[in-house]
């Protein structure tokens, strides 16, 4: 990011110091994204990027990634050349989420360099607009299904009488329980994470997708939770450093952490053992299941917000739409 930074009549230092701040102030997702976006934009571009670039160039970058590009021309070429070095997927229109994230990276250069940005543009702007519209389609779900408290039950009775078992129910509960955790909170809490207080346990995140670092609410376990998170504790005999770590064949708990997509890996084993598709569900499925199955007990919203940590009603509330009208405990108050 350091080229990217540009201020007039600075010293060396304060640039130094400037690039420093926007570092420290930046969470580290998105420097990466930063990172990974410029150096797709260079390989698309094939030569230097301007500052600021070209109009012309701007609306090129929205129109070659707004169409499939099934006829043979340039904007085909370099596709494939994208594709060749791994930075692009095919040659069919890439997501809306994916160009909106590029663009708004390419806008943010341009403010680091206090130059305005060729999308602010009327022109590019109703383009964006456009091809938005034009690639709209309901959204698919990140997890082909909920997991309710019913299919948790299962694929806990699933994880077996050993130390990886122990682990997994943990994993499980923890992730259900808390509010349906994402894959990087859960590998990415520490046992200095974890407060014991009596029968409760305290869980502190540094930062999710929707809060900021060290804005994070401490969230809850309780009953079965707490007691299937204590049990590891004891049986990993963990005092410290990262709490849900790999085991080694001779039964060994090892030193780093899980990585997010051993999250995956676990649930689809436990899912076949249970009986299920291992495509049933994904890791997101804590998430979504935890919010179906409050809606399911007539929890309030707000309630299960508290734990979810989404930042609005109208995100949470799609879980609370998705529950059939004949399972909904509204249906039951007259008796």
């Amino acid at each position: 990011m350091t080229q990217l930074i540009t201020a007039p009549n600075l010293s060396v230092q304060d640039e130094q110091a400037l690039l420093d701040l926007y570092t420290r102030g930046t969470p580290e997702n998105t420097l990466r994204a930063y990172e990974r976006d410029l150096i797709y934009i260079e390989a698309w571009k094939g030569t230097p990027l301007e500052w600021p670039e070209s109009e012309t160039t701007a609306l090129r970058f929205i129109l070659d990634h707004s169409r499939d590009l099934e006829t043979n021309d340039s904007a085909r070429a370099v596709a494939e050349a994208l594709i060749a070095n791994g930075l692009r997927k095919s040659l069919k229109c890439p997501a809306t989420a994916t160009l909106d994230r590029r663009i708004a990276s390419w806008r943010a250069f341009h403010r680091m360099r206090n130059l305005a940005s060729p999308f602010e543009a009327p022109l590019l702007r109703q383009a964006r607009a456009k091809a938005r519209r034009a690639a709209a389609k309901p959204p698919a779900p990140k997890s082909n299904n909920p997991i309710t408290l019913e299919v948790l039950e299962k694929l806990l009775a699933a994880c077996p009488p050993s130390l990886r078992g122990t682990r997994d129910r943990a994993i499980l509960m923890l992730g259900w329980a808390s509010g349906g955790r994402r894959r990087s909170e859960i590998t990415g809490l520490h046992v200095e994470d974890i407060t014991l207080e009596d029968d409760l346990v305290h869980i502190r995140l540094l930062e999710t997708k929707t809060t900021a670092k060290g804005k994070t609410p401490k969230l809850l376990l309780k009953g079965r939770a707490a007691a299937a998170l204590r049990e590891w504790l004891t049986a990993s005999r963990l005092t410290k450093g990262p709490l849900f770590r790999p085991i080694s064949k001779s039964n060994t708990v090892l030193g780093r952490p899980l990585h997010p997509d051993a999250i995956r890996q676990i649930l689809k084993r436990l899912l076949v053992t249970a009986g299920y598709d291992k495509s049933f569900a994904s890791p997101h499925g804590l998430r979504s299941g935890f919010l179906t199955e409050a809606a399911l007990q007539g929890t309030p919203i707000q309630a299960a917000m508290r734990l979810s940590l989404h930042r609005s009603v109208a995100q949470a509330q799609k879980y609370y739409d998705d529950v059939e009208l004949k399972d909904n405990p509204a249906t039951d108050l007259l008796g």
